[in-house]
């Protein structure tokens, strides 16, 4: 594994070495299914991976991971999800955070992105919902869904 894929990793460790930090309250995702607006480029869809997000409370959550992205490259990521709103039990806001891996963009190096998402949350199972907009000749436009999972809560429905 090279350095550049551990960085964002190793930056997640002085913030858990002060936080309360409870394993049961991270949520887990095997990647991401992405719908893309532009069908004819054959993109792929289904992008495995692995990632973690752990609330720091009602809004913020911290998340990374790593992913086989549309163009099939691998990629990495790390973010802080700011979810201020709430309808109907939907969180509404965005992730803030970096992506690496896109061959078109930045020669699939690091760069910044802020992505609007929506999170219908339960104990143990949630789905975030993402729109990422297409950047021309650079990034391809999509709505992804990303399956979470949590041991426990501690919390009830």
């Amino acid at each position: 594994m090279k350095l550049r894929h551990l960085l964002p990793w190793l930056g997640l460790l002085p913030g858990l070495a002060f936080a309360d930090f409870d394993i049961a309250k991270t949520w887990i995702n095997p990647g991401f299914y992405s719908y893309h607006y532009d069908r004819n480029k054959g993109l792929e869809d289904v992008n495995p991976g692995l990632g973690f997000e752990y609330p720091f409370n009602e809004t913020y959550s911290l998340t990374a991971g790593a992913f086989r992205n549309s163009d099939r490259e691998r990629s990495n990521y790390i973010g802080v999800y700011v979810m201020p709103l709430e309808f109907h039990g939907v969180k509404l806001g965005a992730v803030v955070g970096g992506f690496d891996g896109y061959p078109h963009y930045k020669d699939g190096g690091w760069f910044p992105a802020l992505v609007p998402t929506a999170a219908i949350e339960g104990k143990n199972w949630g789905l975030n919902i993402a729109v990422t907009p297409t950047i021309k000749n650079r990034l391809y436009g999509a709505i992804s869904f990303q399956l979470k999972y949590r041991f426990s809560s501690g919390s009830s429905d």
